[in-house]
Parts: C-alpha cells; structure tokens; sequence
C-alpha cells in the first residue's frame, strides 16, 4: 500500500451521491438541483478529478448559506438566433445553470445541426468535462468554454487577472474510447493548489509566483496574493485572455479580473461566463461514417510506434474513462480530511454521518 492511500477510505458512488444531495437539499436546494450539484462532485471523482469533486462541497455549501448563490434560481433562456440561445443564470450554483444551458445547447444542435448557448450570472460550475460528456451522451460534438476567477497575470505582468479558466471537447466515436478533453490553462489545476495547502505539502517549482512576482513552491504564498502561471508560457497565457473574451465579454458575464473567487470572495456573486457549443455529427456526413472514421484515426493513432518507456497511446479521456470503470467498482477514495469536512457539513444540517470502508470495495 502506498503512503498516500493510508490515510484514505473508500465509498461506494451512488452513496456519496445520494449523501451530497442530501446536504444540498438541506442547504435549500430543491431535490433536482441538488442531485445535479451532487452527480457533478461525483462523477469528478469517479474520473479522478478529485480536485473538482466532493471537495468543492463545503466551499459550495458556505457560499449557499451566505446567500452568495440563489439555491432555487430563475433561470431564463432567450432565444438570440435560429440555433443560438443566451442564458441568464440568476446567481444559481453553477452546476445547475451550465447542465440547463448545454440541454438548450443539445436540443438546438438536434433541431438545426449547430447549437449555440452563452451563459451569464453563473458560478463555478465544477468539472468542464461533465458538460461535454452531456453532448457525447447525446451522440454529439460538444464544447464547453468558461472565465473564471482571476489566477495568473497577463504575460509579462505579476497580478492575478485572468482564470485558469477550463475548456472541455468530447467528440463521438464508433468502438474506440470517445475523444474528451478537459484542459484549464495552468499546468496544476487551482483545486490542487488549496489541497496542497490543506496538506501542508509544497508544489513543484515553476508553476507559481507569490505577491512579489518572485517563484515559490509554497501553496499558501500562492493563495495569499500570489498568481499561477500558465502552461506554454505566453500561449497559454493568450488561450486565457481568449476564454475571458468568449466566455465573459461575449456573453455579458464577469470579466477582466472581476469574476468572484469561491474560495475567497464571500462578499458577492461570482458571475461567472460560459460558452457552449454542439454540433451534429451528420452535418457533412452520415453519422455512422463520422463515428467509422473518428475509429480510423484513433486506430492509426494507437498503432505508432511508441516512445521508450510508454506502453500505450491513449486517447484524450481515455485515462479517466478507464478510471471512472475502476472507481465505479472499487468506490471511490476520500482523504481523511475531506470525509472529515463532509461529516462536519452533515452535522451542521442534522444528517448522519458518511459510513466509508477503510479498503477498496472489490
């Protein structure tokens, strides 16, 4: 057993789900939004993005309890084109206005071929693959764009301005694993940031700066006043100012260095942008065709010759695909102090405690 899994227990998926809808329907949520909010956590565990999973739950819950989020929003849809739509999201929890958005987005893309949704007066909205794997599931091309709070400066600068700000892609295929894409900007993720910090554990050189503009591996210089710094250097610096661009300015969302932190801003609304986009897989072709050549590629792919020391090629997605099978069977692993916080949230709103095993499942 390694070192990391000491300290870890074990919970079967459809228990954390049904406890995390709990906790959110305890916070005010009607039973539908807080069983979204709760498969968004969820199934970012299940693919190993446990950054974006339960985790964000206590963050969530105390942005609810300080009236930072509308627990039951008045979401509005107005339609902008033939197969463009803007929606409002009334401050909901974001989870619940970008799964709406991208069902408009899907049900444009079938009607029309294309569908078109930007999003306005949302908020952290977790995982950015769980809305493309919505539009996979709906056998199309699907695109997810989001603005976030500020994170790294512009190239060049030393202030947090723009996001690590996420964009996902999931493309259909025939046999071979679906090409889905989730990417933030930054080389680490901003979840893993607050993980290390909570852990008292350094994060690897190169990837931060603190207040003064000077590189640290010290997660909490980070976190108080410091900047991340982009992959790619000035490209992914300019791939975050474009995420601002269509997913903030373009949608009359928070941008520009304005979107709330989750972690940080209790004092107002996030505001957070969004940017969905599907696409039918038939516009140019059959759909069978598009799905026998999306196999062709990706065979081709796997067959290359191979780097030293790699044993597989895999596909975008394929990883987390894989490990989504593996937790499903094994349940998932929870830290000790993440199990701790949500049995803490669960005392507060008078439920029972999480019941985990200390080993895998199977």
């Amino acid at each position: 057993m390694r070192d990391e899994d000491l300290d870890r227990v074990y919970i079967e998926a459809d228990r954390l789900r049904r406890f995390v809808t709990g906790l959110f329907a305890a916070a005010g949520l009607p039973q539908e939004g807080a069983a979204t909010v709760a498969d968004c956590l969820v199934r970012a565990n299940l693919r190993g993005t446990d950054t974006h999973g339960v985790f964000r739950a206590a963050t969530y819950l105390r942005r609810l309890r300080e009236g930072l989020n509308k627990p039951d929003p008045n979401i509005t849809i107005r339609p902008v084109a033939v197969a463009a739509s803007h929606v409002d999201g009334d401050n909901g929890m974001g989870a619940v206005v970008g799964r709406r958005a991208m069902r408009e987005a899907i049900r444009l893309a079938q009607e029309h071929g294309t569908g078109l949704v930007s999003v306005c007066h949302s908020n952290h909205y977790g995982m950015a693959a769980y809305y493309v794997l919505q539009a996979l599931e709906a056998g199309l091309v699907g695109i997810a764009f989001t603005n976030a709070s500020p994170a790294f400066p512009p190239w060049g600068g030393r202030k947090p301005f723009f996001g690590t700000s996420p964009m996902a892609f999931a493309v259909p295929t025939g046999s071979q694993p679906a090409f889905v894409l989730d990417m933030a900007m930054s080389v680490l993720a901003r979840g893993n940031v607050y993980v290390a910090a909570e852990a008292g554990r350094q994060i690897p050189p190169g990837l931060a700066l603190d207040r003064e503009g000077r590189p640290t591996t010290d997660p909490q210089a980070l976190i108080d006043g410091g900047s991340m710094l982009p992959f790619g250097g000035v490209k992914g610096a300019a791939l975050s100012m474009l995420m601002d661009i269509l997913a903030g300015v373009y949608s009359g969302a928070a941008f520009g260095g304005e979107v709330g932190n989750p972690h940080k801003s209790f004092d107002r609304p996030q505001n957070v942008g969004h940017l969905f986009l599907c696409l039918r897989t038939d516009l140019f072709m059959p759909a069978e065709s598009f799905r026998a050549r999306m196999d062709e590629l990706i065979l081709r792919m796997k067959s290359e010759p191979r780097a030293a020391g790699v044993d597989e090629i895999l596909v975008p997605g394929e990883r987390e695909a894989r490990r989504e099978r593996e937790r499903l069977a094994t349940g998932i692993p929870l830290s000790a102090d993440v199990h701790a916080a949500l049995d803490a949230e669960a005392a507060r709103y008078g439920l029972d405690p999480l019941m985990v095993s200390p080993a895998p499942l199977a």
